[in-house]
Formats: structure tokens, sequence, C-alpha cells
């Protein structure tokens, strides 16, 4: 019988910064032999998308490391990357710029994998590594340029996502010559990029920024329809998410998750990558994403 262990990830970083080291770290050079693995990810859609894609991989963890996996529900983007920092969660998964920013404050926060994707409304076809954000809008609306959409009201996924707040605030900002807070007349966080794509549906937000890929799976679980959208914008290739891992972890631990992960001939790991709309897991490290460590500089 599969058991998941639900915790919230904001009373177990309050206990980890309040309570310090523990046993299994009592002297600085030690490694860490946690009894369970606490694994976390930044929000794509709603909880039950997220976990159907995820369950596969943490259940062949649990076999493979022979010790629970306990996941740490997020309630946003910094829930987890503060989780991580304080050593509240072991593993996650991360988008590009909330990685930066975890590892800003903690260096030993490694990546060690990454999913190539399929994409097949917003790619030029195949699969990559590689996403982009997109400023969409409702195609049966009245905005059909980018100038249209000055004093309108704009969706963004969470102030730590890669390509629907980092990118418009740098990469698009700086094509047009604009700050985003004073060229739209609200920006609302909608909490994931699922959530901003429904927003613009029901005409709560007149346009949005949201990762490609994350619209694509849409369009392929039949959730909303290509048609529906008008595609204002795209930027350059973002490199996709990382999963990671604390350093702190000892190396034969380490060595095994990276294993399990990366094992795309397992049947588990093969259904993960069904769910999550990808092709295989690739080998990722913190180089991969510089580019967007540069873009905040």
């Amino acid at each position: 019988m599969k058991i998941i262990f639900r915790t919230v990830l904001a009373a177990l970083v309050l206990g980890a910064v309040v309570s310090g080291p523990t046993a299994a770290h009592t002297t600085q050079a030690a490694c860490e032999r946690p009894d369970r693995l606490r694994f976390s990810y930044v929000p794509q859609g709603s909880e039950a998308t997220d976990m159907n894609g995820l369950d596969p991989l943490l259940d062949e963890l649990r076999d493979r490391l022979k010790m629970p996996v306990e996941i740490v529900f997020p309630s946003s983007y910094g829930s987890v990357i503060e989780g991580m920092m304080a050593g509240a969660v072991d593993m996650a998964r991360l988008g590009p710029a909330s990685y930066i920013r975890a590892r800003k404050g903690d260096p030993g926060i490694t990546p060690f994998a990454t999913l190539e994707q399929l994409e097949p409304h917003f790619a030029p076809g195949g699969a990559a590594a590689t996403y982009t954000s997109l400023l969409i809008t409702r195609r049966q609306g009245p905005y059909a340029t980018i100038a249209s959409l000055r004093g309108k009201v704009l969706a963004l996924a969470d102030p730590d996502s890669t390509s629907a707040s980092l990118i418009p605030r740098h990469s698009f900002a700086r094509q047009y010559d604009i700050r985003l807070d004073q060229y739209f007349s609200r920006i609302g966080y909608a909490g994931n990029h699922e959530q901003s794509v429904l927003a613009v549906l029901s005409r709560n937000a007149d346009a949005a920024f949201v990762a490609s890929a994350n619209l694509s799976h849409m369009i392929t679980d039949g959730k909303v329809r290509k048609s529906d959208f008008r595609v204002l914008w795209r930027s350059a290739p973002i490199p996709f998410d990382p999963f990671v891992y604390r350093s702190q972890l000892c190396p034969d631990i380490r060595d095994k998750i990276r294993a399990v992960v990366l094992d795309n001939t397992s049947p588990r790991i093969q259904a993960a990558l069904r769910s999550l709309h990808a092709t295989r897991f690739l080998p990722a490290r913190d180089a991969d994403y510089q580019i967007i460590r540069d873009l905040g500089n």
C-alpha cells in the first residue's frame, strides 16, 4: 500500500529554522542522512494534475531508496524556495528562476536532471529541453497588438515564475522600453500558469504571460482549445525546469536519487514521463541556467 505523507510547507520551514541542526548532522562536516526524503515542487496547475505526473517518480524513489518519500505540498513558488534554503525540503522540481533564487540563498542546492518535453502546439516540432514565454489574449477579444494592451489587466503566475514574471519584466520590458507595472493598469498573480490561462478565458484578465509548455499541455489534455488564443509575443528559448537536491545529503543518497530519475528505461519513470508530456529525463548542471542568472544582472 502506498503511503503519502502530506506536510504543510510553511510549518516545516518554521520548524527547520527554529530547531536548527538535528542529530542527523550534528557536526558541520557530517553529511545528512534523513529518515525520509522530503520532496516539493513549484505549482504548475491543480494539485491533482501536478501529482498525477509526479506520483510514479516518487513511488520509484521510495522503492529504490528504501525510505519514505514525504510530499511537501507548496502554497507558492516562494514557499518551495524557502523550504529548500531552510533545509526543510531535500529534493524539488523548481522553475529556472526559482532555482537561481534558491541557489543564491544556498549554493548547496544542486540541479541534476531536467525534462525533454513534447510541445506540439507552440514549438517547431519534436521534443526539446526548452520552452518559451508567451503573451496571450483571447482570439475573439479586442486586443490584437501590444499597443492595444496599454492600460489593461495582466495576469502573471507567480512573482518567482520564469516565463510569467522574470522574462516579462526583463526581456519583454527591454524590447518594448516599458515598465510592466506602468504599462498595465493592474497586474494580478493567479498562482500558476493554468489559472492565468483560465483568467484570460473568463475575462478576469485581458492578457497573460504563460509558459508555452503549460498552455500546450492544457490544449493536449482538452482543457482549452488553441483557437481560443492569440499569441502577441514569444520569448527566446528558456531552459526547462531543473530537478534539484541539497548537496548536504550524503553522497550515496544523492547518487541514488540521480540514478533513479535518469533511469528512462524504468516502467514507472516512463509512466511519469507520459504524465508530464515528456520523452525523457536529461542530466542538468548549474551552467545550463546561467542565461537566467544573467537576466537579473
